[in-house]
């Protein structure tokens, strides 16, 4: 059972939709069960449409108004520079007359409001499928759930996806290319439970991400490669399914895996 002060450590992640489906469901487990952190968690679900709507908005008070129009309309009626209060003579340069000055004020603030108004009724934005993938690679190396199923007998792994999938993921070995299958599990990735087949290249862990494609989408593409955060992602489609691949190895090697990879499951 996950402890309070575990989740309140992953449960910014649930609400954004980050976990994986062992630690989304652990989470859901607790929150049944404990008051306090549920009440929490509901907390912080309100608030994300409070600041989407501008409830959260808060006006200054009118009188803290007043104070700036009347400040703004002193030093508009002081010479640039002049700091002992004296009134600047007419028509001097730089003088400008106070409603002048309001207006421009007044004008500058609906600016201001409006761009503040854009930006709290848009959307908050998730990160975007690469970043969500980067994550799920690193989260699996650092809650220690990097596989749901250890083993490197391909026809172990792909057996034990039934049923806990409505697709069948193509589960390969490639130690005789110097890939060796470590096992597989199941993650979740952009709303939906997605199947991870785990390898090793030397001490490094390569993750694959396998869903379906969408319909109507691409018949087949890729592979192409992504830097992102000191991690290289290799993604293509083929078959029907998208291949998502990420990995801390170089370039050139995760490109020799991809090849093998696609070359084994065409076979």
């Amino acid at each position: 059972m996950t402890s309070c002060a575990d989740m309140k450590l992953l449960m910014h992640g649930l609400l954004d939709g980050e976990l994986d489906a062992a630690n989304a469901l652990k989470c859901d487990e607790h929150l049944a069960a404990c008051g306090a952190c549920a009440a929490e968690y509901e907390s912080y679900q309100a608030l994300r449409p409070a600041i989407r709507t501008g409830d959260a908005r808060h006006r200054a008070p009118d009188a803290l108004r007043a104070r700036v129009l009347a400040a703004l309309d002193a030093a508009s009626e002081a010479p640039a520079g002049r700091t002992d209060g004296r009134r600047a003579p007419p028509g001097r340069a730089g003088a400008w007359p106070g409603a002048w000055r309001r207006w421009n004020v007044a004008a500058s603030g609906l600016a201001l409001a409006a761009s503040l108004a854009l930006f709290v009724a848009a959307p908050l934005r998730g990160p975007d499928l690469t970043d969500e993938l980067v994550a799920g690679h690193v989260r699996s190396l650092l809650v220690d759930h990097l596989t749901d199923v250890r083993t490197s007998d391909q026809h172990t792994v792909k057996p034990w996806f039934n049923g806990k999938l409505d697709f069948s993921p193509p589960v390969i070995d490639l130690t005789s290319a110097g890939f060796p299958l470590v096992g597989g599990r199941l993650d979740y990735i952009s709303g939906r439970v997605v199947a991870a087949l785990v390898f090793k290249r030397r001490e490094h862990v390569i993750n694959v991400f396998i869903w379906p494609e969408a319909a109507g989408g691409r018949p087949g593409s890729g592979p192409e490669a992504t830097l992102r955060e000191g991690y290289h992602v290799l993604h293509w489609t083929e078959g029907g399914m998208n291949v998502w691949v990420v990995s801390d190895v170089s370039l050139p090697e995760l490109q020799t895996f991809g090849e093998a990879f696609r070359t084994q499951a065409r076979s």
